[in-house]
């Protein structure tokens, strides 16, 4: 048993520090083939971010623990708003002046009720992932033309072109790029087999244990970028980093598990879970968006995203003795 704890506190860590590789040595190497930084932002780091989840669900319905990899997705989902962004908001209160941003929250709305009708039936086929996949793509075109269109005038392609390294040799982004690949490739996998052994041994399903601890730990890269993001003001980068993870997540995420083996989906994630997401999702669009002017989040509604994730955690916990 203290194995499997071993390897699920080193598949964190090693997760969390292949993400960061990756998401330099991705947006470094598109900068250096000439890519808009608004465009890497919104695309490139967007994916970055998400790529834990991405492997950890991949390898978890390999394996056949679909549950684990769609636990992941609406977890982090979740996890990303009530947590990430509750608790950035508590350090640093933030508003939201980019236009792209405005219209990304209402897509960001869009997909999840499209995931959600795709698994009404209870089954999470391969026909859904396929389409969940192409919504996924879908979506990065409209983003890109979107960004194409306002770059000039965005205030988050400032914030994107101070953050994104504009000077790193071809050789070491590439480089980086790969470190990360293989390092969150490794990690997914002692991760997924340390989680998988803990739920069995505590008689908990993989769904579960996706929800809670897997997706807290896939939301760490989110969570670091967010709160470093919030505080050197950049507060655009910070919610969008969440929105654009979101999108990933519900899209990709999920529709890996449903494309690689089909999963059926149990009762207790429409009657709990995806009911949250989509809540806390309202919520966010509710207190950010800015409906005449600025959006903003401020220490209050960080206070309440937070106070409602731990309520749900507590939720959780209490059904799954």
């Amino acid at each position: 048993m203290l194995e499997s704890y071993l390897y699920v506190i080193f598949g964190f860590v090693f997760l969390v520090w292949g993400a960061d590789r990756f998401v330099i040595g991705a947006s470094a190497t598109a900068r250096n083939l000439g890519i808009p930084p608004l465009i890497i932002g919104l695309t490139i780091v967007g994916f970055a971010t998400s790529a834990p989840e991405m492997l950890v669900s991949s390898i978890a319905a390999i394996d056949g623990n679909a549950g684990l990899g769609v636990g992941n997705a609406i977890g982090s989902n979740i996890t990303n708003i009530a947590l990430v962004l509750g608790f950035t908001a508590l350090i640093k209160p933030m508003s939201v002046h980019s236009g792209v941003l405005q219209r990304e929250f209402p897509i960001l709305f869009l997909a999840t009720l499209f995931a959600l009708m795709l698994v009404m039936d209870g089954h999470l086929s391969h026909l859904d992932g396929a389409l969940m996949m192409g919504g996924l793509l879908l979506i990065i075109y409209w983003i890109v033309l979107v960004a194409l269109q306002g770059r000039k005038k965005d205030p988050m392609n400032v914030e994107f072109e101070a953050e994104i390294p504009s000077d790193m040799p071809v050789w070491k982004a590439l480089g980086l790029l790969l470190l990360g690949i293989v390092v969150l490739l490794i990690s997914s996998r002692v991760l997924v087999t340390g989680a998988v052994d803990i739920a069995r041994a505590f008689g908990v399903s993989d769904l579960v244990i996706g929800l809670t601890i897997i997706a807290i730990g896939t939301s760490l890269p989110e969570l670091a970028a967010t709160v470093m993001s919030a505080l050197k003001n950049e507060h655009d980068i910070a919610i969008g980093n969440v929105i654009g993870s979101n999108m990933f997540n519900i899209l990709g995420v999920m529709g890996l598990p449903g494309l690689i083996q089909g999963y059926q989906v149990e009762a207790s994630v429409f009657s709990r879970d995806l009911p949250m997401m989509i809540g806390v999702t309202i919520a966010l669009f509710v207190m950010a968006y800015g409906f005449k002017g600025s959006g903003k989040l401020n220490r209050y509604e960080g206070g309440a995203l937070l106070t409602v994730y731990f309520g749900y955690l507590l939720m959780l916990g209490q059904q799954s003795l």
